[in-house]
């Protein structure tokens, strides 16, 4: 199976090739001012509670993350949205590790701004064995520290691509979230935490694995 980041950067490869340098400059831009701003040191960090959450499913199903841990320890995705070829490539390499995650007695959840409607389109379409929740106006994300204001410049851009991020997500808050991933423990501390505010950048799944501790389910 390729590393997770292999395919990762060869989508990179191809946006270079294939967009023009006066749109990929505006992407740097909000990285690199992104970056600048020190989001990723303010994640809900290693040894830290996990903020809990209910939140509503691709069918509308509330999921309650206390639920989720009294049957295992939890493995968190956090995605921007299946806009994001980035994000799918993501969630396909979780999807395809899912058996073992389950064979270690836990559980996966991704969790994203956009709608419902778009997840139960993802979740067909990917063949996502594994809950995607919705988090309306990225709340639950602000609590781990990873939301953040689209800048205005950067909205233009979204447009001009024909990302509506309004559209996808329900709201005109034009919140978005910088991936990351996390796995909880049963009693929910923070056993392994990871985000980057290049949205090109994903830890290796096979890398969090080991942090799940072996549980009888």
């Amino acid at each position: 199976m390729p590393h997770l980041q292999d395919q990762l950067d060869e989508i990179t490869s191809n946006t270079r090739t294939l967009v023009q340098p006066e749109r990929l400059a505006v992407s740097e831009r909000a990285v690199e001012e992104l970056f600048a701003t020190g989001i990723e040191q303010q994640i809900l960090a290693v040894g830290s509670k996990m903020p809990e959450f209910s939140l509503p499913d691709a069918t509308g199903r509330v999921v309650k993350s206390s639920d989720l841990l009294a049957l295992g320890p939890l493995v968190i995705d956090f995605f921007r949205g299946r806009w994001c070829p980035y994000c799918v490539t993501e969630l396909e390499a979780w999807r395809d590790l899912y058996s073992i995650v389950r064979e270690r007695g836990g559980l996966l959840v991704a969790i994203s701004p956009q709608t419902m409607r778009q997840s139960d389109f993802m979740q067909d379409q990917h063949e996502i064995p594994f809950a995607l929740l919705h988090d309306a106006g990225c709340s639950v994300a602000a609590q781990f520290g990873l939301a953040y204001q689209v800048p205005p410049y950067h909205q233009q851009h979204y447009r001009s691509v024909l990302v509506n991020i309004p559209f996808v997500n329900g709201d005109q808050s034009w919140k978005l979230l910088i991936p990351a991933t996390y796995v909880i423990d049963r009693d929910g501390t923070v056993l392994f935490a990871e985000a980057h505010a290049d949205f090109r950048v994903r830890p290796e799944p096979e890398d969090v694995l080991p942090y799940l501790p072996y549980r009888s389910r």
